[in-house]
């Protein structure tokens, strides 16, 4: 079963008016692993897609949603896929991709038939996926840690001590918009993209996990002088517009995962924001 709901674009000088319903409404999103089904969220900022896909006694389909108007998901799209949870598989068009947790795995735009199934139904992956529109058809390729590029980042000092996992990035599988990676907060640190940045060429997700149960994480967003911030919890994820800085601190380390659509492949293509600069 895929259920689907679509998120308008908004203006940055309406944002400034909006009470912490509101922007919860139009930028948190919630409930993204239900077993059994496909969760999607469907954005006008670049058309990106966040979703979940749980399946537990099932294998389950990505079917097309109304939105799209295709006749299958990935007529005009190409998809990336992280796993999050047990052991599972993704089969592409017959084609079997076995993900172990934190792996990933990049499917280009005319694969017509995505299933997902896990491995144990007592230990059962979690998909989370991400998708945009694309121009051509890329190879489906496999990005296994070993694969990744990893960069260290932070200091102890700044409390934002971190590892960053380039999963689905041009350097490593070719892609025509879609970026991905996933970053892990070293234990007793808790910021997260500290010194702040905006890239106005790119909109950007936000989907946090590894957060302790009874934690939280207060993610920020808005303008740099013009700030809000989203209380999250464990698997919430969070669309953050292309003027709007993408910033976190938890109340424990965690991991997130990042991923990107818009205008260019540049992943040092920001600009940044000075911690005393942010209102």
């Amino acid at each position: 079963m895929t259920y689907s709901e679509l998120r308008y674009a908004h203006h940055p000088e309406d944002v400034k008016t909006y009470n912490t319903e509101e922007l919860r409404n139009h930028f948190l999103i919630e409930g993204l692993f239900q077993d059994d089904s496909v969760r999607l969220t469907y954005s006008m900022y670049d058309r990106f897609i966040v979703g979940g896909v749980k399946p537990v006694k099932k294998a389950v389909q990505l079917e097309t949603i109304d939105d799209l108007k295709a006749e299958f998901f990935l007529q005009r799209r190409e998809l990336g896929i992280v796993n999050v949870g047990g052991a599972g598989v993704v089969e592409v068009d017959g084609k079997t991709y076995e993900l172990e947790r934190k792996e990933a795995l990049y499917v280009g735009s005319g694969n017509k038939e995505i299933i997902f199934k896990s491995s144990s139904a007592d230990s059962p992956a979690l998909f989370y996926i991400n998708s945009a529109p694309a121009h051509k058809s890329y190879p489906v390729k496999k990005v296994s840690r070993k694969d990744a590029e990893i960069i260290h980042l932070g200091e102890e000092k700044f409390a934002n001590k971190r590892i960053l996992n380039k999963l689905i990035v041009n350097s490593i599988v070719p892609t025509c918009q879609l970026q991905m990676g996933l970053t892990e907060l070293v234990e007793g640190n808790v910021w997260n993209t500290m010194p702040a940045h905006v890239h106005a060429r790119r909109m950007e997700a936000y989907f946090y996990f590894d957060l302790e149960e009874g934690q939280t994480i207060s993610h920020f967003m808005g303008q740099p002088q013009e700030t809000r911030h989203i209380f999250l919890k464990n698997h919430d994820a969070v669309l953050s517009p292309e003027w709007s800085i993408h910033s976190g601190a938890g109340t424990s380390n965690y991991s997130f995962i990042w991923g990107m659509a818009g205008e260019n492949l540049d992943y040092g293509d920001m600009d940044g924001v000075s911690p005393n600069d942010l209102r």
